[in-house]
Order: structure tokens, then C-alpha cells, then sequence
């Protein structure tokens, strides 16, 4: 798998209007990434502006707190994929994951999953920053109990993003079972690549560009 293909092309801050989307497509398409990752209120420009390419619509729900109620965010999933979504990044309930209530958790994505069944991938961030390694490992059985396809490290808007460290946890609870998706302050080549080599299978940055510019040639060898 070659460097484009691994990453999401993420722009979420608030303040993001119709044009720095129009021009965040337009570098996708060029760099042929793997998504667009954008808040749900841009799904429908994004697939619009992606049309004919094979670089796909990723929203996020939940985000970034994680804690609205499992109804809000199957509402959100299913308005995204209705607004064109092929992918889901959703945040767990992160509260009841600090206070052990395993059911809740798992039952929060499993609804999510239900409802992107067959339309979209779902992904699913656990903010690793706010969890112990045991809570880490605790979100990752729930999110292969319920069945979504990758887990997340971060949303980028907590206290830190992506570790190296992270992502060797992660991908050795999950083996095989699951994809790994590194976030939040991965901004450049070598750290792509280290996360890559640790067992990142995407890397959701908004530093995509950048990190193409500065790989230069060696990305054909990824």
C-alpha cells in the first residue's frame, strides 16, 4: 500500500467554511488519499466535490466529546451516510468507559454499527489520552464485540494525540481482527512513518500535503 492511501485528509475545526473544504477535495483528489474527513455538516459538499474520484467521505459523529445519547449518534450516522458518508468516525462513550460500564460502551457502537451496516465503514475513537493501558485494551475487545472495523486513537481535540506507543497497543490487541487509525498531531513524514511501522493501517491528519511533499519519491515504496 503506497503513502496516499493510508491517510484521511481531516479538516475539522469549527471555524471551517465552504471554500477550505472545496480546496481540502481538491488536494485529495490530487494526492488520490484515501478520505476526506470532515464534520457532518460538509458530507454532502465533500461527496459532491469528490464525485468521480476514488478518494471517499469520512464524518465524524459524536465528536468530540463522545457523550451524547447512543439515539443522537445513530441519527448522525445514518444522516451522514443519507448525506453521503462511506465512512464513520464515531467517539465512544468515554464516561462510562472510565467507569467500567463495559455494556454501555459496547452497546453505543454496536447501534452505530447496525445502523452503517452494509453503507459505511465505522471507525471508532477511544482518546487514548484520557485512558490507562488497561482502558485501551477494554475498548478495543468492546469494539471487536460490536463489530466495527477500526479503532482510533484520538480526535484531536483533547489533551494529546497519537503515540507511537498507542498504536503498538492497540494494534497488538486487535491482531488482524481490526484496522488501526492513528490521530491527532501527526504532522509530518517521520511521524507518518513511525506510526505506519508501528501498525497504523490510516493516519487522520491535516497535514497531509505536507507529509506527501516531504516524503518525495519514497512514497512509492509504502
Amino acid at each position: 500500500m503506497k503513502l496516499p492511501e493510508y491517510i484521511d485528509h481531516t479538516v475539522l475545526k469549527p471555524e471551517t467554511g465552504t471554500q477550505q473544504i472545496v480546496n481540502i477535495c481538491r488536494e485529495a483528489r490530487e494526492y488520490t488519499f484515501k478520505s476526506v474527513c470532515v464534520n457532518p455538516c460538509h458530507a454532502a459538499l465533500v461527496k459532491k466535490e469528490l464525485a468521480g474520484s476514488p478518494v471517499l467521505t469520512c464524518v465524524v459523529i459524536g465528536f468530540p466529546l463522545g457523550a451524547t445519547a447512543t439515539a443522537v449518534k445513530v441519527f448522525e450516522a445514518r444522516t451522514a451516510i443519507n448525506d453521503g458518508a462511506d465512512e464513520i468516525d464515531m467517539v465512544i462513550n468515554i464516561g462510562a468507559l472510565k467507569d467500567q460500564r463495559l455494556d454501555v460502551v459496547e452497546s453505543d457502537i454496536r447501534a452505530v454499527v447496525a445502523a452503517a451496516k452494509g453503507k459505511a465503514l465505522v471507525k471508532v475513537i477511544i482518546e487514548c489520552c484520557l485512558l490507562t493501558d488497561e482502558e485501551k485494551i477494554a475498548a478495543c475487545e468492546c469494539i471487536l464485540r460490536a463489530g466495527a472495523d477500526y479503532v482510533k486513537t484520538s480526535t484531536g481535540f483533547s489533551t494529546s494525540g497519537a503515540t507511537v506507543e498507542d498504536i503498538t497497543l492497540l494494534r497488538r490487541t486487535v491482531g488482524d481482527r481490526a484496522g488501526v487509525k492513528a490521530s491527532g498531531g501527526i504532522r509530518d513524514y517521520k511521524a507518518a512513518l513511525a506510526m505506519i511501522e508501528a501498525g497504523a493501517s490510516r493516519i487522520g491528519t491535516s497535514a497531509g500535503v505536507e507529509i506527501m511533499k516531504q516524503a518525495g519519491n519514497i512514497a512509492k515504496y509504502l
